[in-house]
């Protein structure tokens, strides 16, 4: 059995040089290892990086410990080089599962990506996008115009999902948020909580003249006719909390804040 005595870590850091040499100094003081060798990647940096290394260890059974060292840090712990390792070791394991898109181009090429936070799709374009919404095979709305629409998980709820003013799920809901993004017509619909089951297919109307966008995550299509998104089944990421600090009280926390903050 592994302690945290004998727990081998793995440092990586965002370009912010700050983050750089916190990188270098911890890697010296706890004997870092390569990412291939670590029991543990320890991810110095903000959420930014927090996603690139989720997406870049997916499925590696590695869980990662982020540490703030960016601009925006809702999926980090605290910035503190002591004690590193009895905080890894005492650390709560979160199991998150991205959504998996497929979507489809005006030239008929398909393209598949995965989203830790959420799929958008987005009009690129002045004219305002015009989107047809399936669930499970059965139309739910006929027509959606709106700026886009967006399907968030627990995780990502906080994030572009938040600003869209959809809502924030618990971490450990089995719930996916349907978001629309400035809805046009029917101005008052603002979304559905789904199943973490659910299938979801945007479909683009008039798509020659209302272009759009889809984005999962950093991968972005263009120029797409229709997209379907799903909870992965085969993919899972590992993240390690503070036990004081744990992802599941910063959203709770997150729901209780002033507004304007």
């Amino acid at each position: 059995m592994t302690t945290s005595a004998d727990k081998k870590l793995a440092f990586v850091a965002s370009s912010n040089p700050e983050a750089q040499a916190a990188r270098e100094a911890l890697h010296a003081r706890y004997q870092g290892v390569s990412t291939q060798e670590a029991d543990v990647i320890v991810a110095l940096g903000g959420d930014g990086l927090m996603l690139a290394s989720l997406h870049e260890f997916m499925d590696q059974g590695k869980p990662i410990f982020g540490m703030h060292h960016g601009s925006v840090g809702f999926l980090m712990n605290r910035y503190d080089e002591d004690n590193l390792l009895q905080r890894v070791e005492g650390a709560q394991v979160t199991v998150l599962r991205p959504l998996q898109m497929k979507a489809t181009d005006s030239h008929g090429n398909t393209h598949k990506a995965l989203a830790i936070n959420e799929v958008s799709l987005l009009r690129m374009t002045a004219q305002a996008a015009k989107l047809r919404i399936t669930i499970d095979g059965t139309p739910r709305m006929e027509e959606l115009i709106c700026d886009g629409a967006m399907l968030a998980t627990p995780a990502g709820s906080t994030a572009y999902n938040l600003s869209a003013h959809g809502p924030i799920l618990p971490i450990n809901a089995k719930l996916l948020a349907l978001t629309p993004i400035s809805a046009f017509r029917p101005r008052r619909w603002r979304g559905a909580l789904l199943s973490e089951t659910a299938e979801v297919t945007f479909t683009a109307l008039e798509a020659d003249k209302r272009p759009i966008s889809a984005v999962a995550d950093n991968s972005e299509f263009r120029d797409i006719v229709e997209v379907s998104v799903q909870q992965s089944t085969t993919h899972e990421m590992l993240m390690l909390f503070d036990k004081d600090h744990s992802l599941d009280e910063r959203i709770l926390t997150e729901q209780f804040l002033p507004e304007g903050l």
